[in-house]
């Protein structure tokens, strides 16, 4: 943390209610980097950290880059892949989809982003 965001470890009492790691789905013997979930009491703790690592774009963890993300519900995660299919055709012709919330579309054509 310290390593990251110095001026937010002065400002905020920083506490982790609970962290655990998730199992390796996808293939046991490969040796792909596996989530931490972290269960913080505050949640305002939490937004402020994830703005600061959007805001710096590069965060790191013992010298190897990371990346942070909120944990979304199982009904936004299901919401985002009926989304998949329509995205892969959009960004096949270059139109840089991308989800707007509350739900709206947006994406760039003819040089002009376009939002429904």
């Amino acid at each position: 943390m310290t390593e990251n965001f110095p001026y937010l470890v002065k400002e905020i009492d920083l506490q982790v209610q609970e962290a655990q790691r998730t199992p390796n789905k996808r293939n046991p013997k490969r040796t792909t980097p596996r989530h931490i979930i972290i269960k913080m009491p505050r949640a305002k703790d939490k937004e402020r950290i994830l703005k600061a690592a959007r805001e710096r774009q590069s965060v790191t963890y013992k010298g190897v880059p990371i990346r942070l993300s909120a944990d979304f519900s199982t009904e936004t995660m299901q919401a985002r892949r009926e989304w998949q299919e329509i995205f892969k055709v959009m960004n096949a012709k270059n139109l840089q989809p991308r989800l707007l919330y509350p739900a709206k579309l947006s994406f760039r054509i003819e040089g002009h982003f376009v939002i429904l």
